[in-house]
């Protein structure tokens, strides 16, 4: 279990505590809706929070498999839906190294699919990822 804060500050901010390490993250409504869209929002967060999850949930599965992935990386893209405001969609962008096996790009792939940030989305957000070998 882990414990973390939110203060609003006020002018659609709050700033998030990670209360184990101390850590802060500063959230902003995005300008679509009615904030200034000076850092990350609250959907945002969830979407990156994916792509990370990715990435991190790959390096932990395969730590033991000597799999090199130091230096991957992605880009993901939110797409908001309306009635009730939510996410509607996100777009992932995941480079990998091209010297991995056929078997590994599969094992990666699975790992991704299966990710705990994935799995606690609603079922009705639209989850696309395009794997690139060219690391």
């Amino acid at each position: 279990m882990v414990k973390m804060k939110a203060i609003y500050q006020g002018s659609k901010h709050c700033l998030l505590t990670h209360l184990p390490s101390q850590s802060e993250i500063q959230t902003d409504a995005p300008k679509d809706n009615h904030g200034k869209g000076e850092c990350f929002s609250p959907t945002d967060m969830t979407a990156v929070s994916l792509l990370s999850c990715i990435l991190t949930t790959m390096a932990i599965r395969t730590e033991s498999m000597g799999y090199k992935l130091d230096g991957i990386h992605g880009t993901v893209e939110k797409i908001m839906a309306a009635e009730p405001r939510r996410i509607g969609e996100l777009r992932l962008e995941i480079h990998l190294p091209k010297s991995l096996t056929s078997d590994q790009r599969l094992n990666l792939e699975n790992i991704a699919a299966g990710c705990p940030v994935k799995e606690s989305l609603n079922p009705n957000t639209l989850i696309s990822s395009t794997y690139f070998y060219d690391l």
